[in-house]
């Protein structure tokens, strides 16, 4: 069973359905696609514990590799932004992260075609590593993975070598994890990293909580800095608008059959209000378009369904799409 889909390409993200077929610790989900960056790579990962790279044609597609690592079912895989280089990093039941990297077979004949290596293995984790997140390109090449155990590691590459730091976020298992955009809502992003952008998180947790983290520059720690109530069960997503313009935006999917959408005022960076869009089934995804404008939001009804911030402030649905 495909658990996960990651497809480096400029397009709207689309989820696939799943077999909801319960609730289980090891966080069984159903695959997603992530559409981001450029190029034409498809990644999926299995409970087979492989995963395939794909090579994406029009309408065809073509097996190019199928990686091997994980000791269980894989859940999630992620593309690093191309400025880092051709890599991957998937997450498994295992308590496992791994960082794959395409390198050409030939250094001086890069046509000679390109090989995958398994680069990295960690191990912080005690149990099933539900998801891994890169952090935007602006921040540095930053990994951040949210694990059943309870705790959420940070990895950092930097002078040529990976650092990590791990802490506590959630008693009963984190299942989600979404960084904020490098630049504060009102702001401009800048290709330099500078005193103006932020390294900022959200994790949801089967706690039923939704909690964001900031980085301290003096302490080099990760400190939570708010905790947002609202669902009645475990949330399985959460998704930060990547927009930066005079709101930000999180949306967060839960097993309690509502989607919440948080807002925030650059004004008040500090308050956050909701609104609560309830479904007939439990909600898996939620992901924003590239231009944060646009959510896409599938759970167990084998339905994805599109929506968008009308002029009045309010959440409308603006397209169904089923399989």
């Amino acid at each position: 069973m495909v658990r996960y889909i990651s497809f480096i390409r400029l397009a709207l993200l689309v989820s696939n359905s799943w077999n909801p077929g319960g609730r289980s610790s090891d966080f069984e989900f159903g695959a997603r696609r992530h559409d981001y960056y450029y190029g034409r790579r498809l990644a999926t990962c299995s409970s087979d514990k492989t995963i395939k790279i794909f090579e994406i044609e029009g309408e065809s597609h073509r097996l190019v590799e199928t990686l091997k690592g994980h000791e269980g079912a894989v859940w999630c895989v992620a593309w690093a932004h191309p400025k880092f280089g051709t890599i991957l990093a998937s997450s498994s039941y295992d308590g496992k992260v791994l960082i794959w990297r395409e390198q050409p077979q030939n250094a001086t004949s890069p046509a000679s075609g390109s090989t995958w290596t398994k680069v990295f293995d960690f191990s912080l984790h005690t149990a099933s590593v539900n998801m891994v997140s890169w952090a935007p390109h602006e921040s540095g090449c930053l990994l951040a993975c949210a694990s059943s155990d309870g705790h959420v590691s940070v990895l950092e590459f930097r002078d040529n070598a990976w650092t990590h730091q791990t802490f506590h976020a959630h008693g009963m298992g984190v299942n989600s994890i979404s960084w904020a955009p490098a630049a504060f809502s009102g702001s401009l992003i800048s290709s330099n990293p500078g005193p103006g952008q932020q390294r900022r998180f959200v994790t949801g947790g089967s706690d039923n909580l939704i909690k964001i983290w900031d980085y301290n520059t003096e302490s080099k720690t990760y400190n939570l800095t708010q905790t947002l109530e609202g669902h009645s069960d475990w949330v399985r997503d959460v998704a930060w608008s990547p927009s930066i313009l005079s709101k930000s935006y999180i949306a967060s999917a839960s097993q309690d059959k509502t989607i919440r959408i948080w807002t925030s005022d650059a004004s008040n960076p500090g308050q956050w209000t909701s609104q609560t869009l309830e479904f007939d089934t439990v909600l898996w995804r939620a992901s924003w378009s590239l231009s944060g404008n646009i959510l896409a939001v599938s759970g167990g009804d084998n339905k994805v369904s599109l929506w968008k911030e009308n002029l009045k402030g309010q959440w409308e649905k603006v397209k169904d799409i089923e399989e």
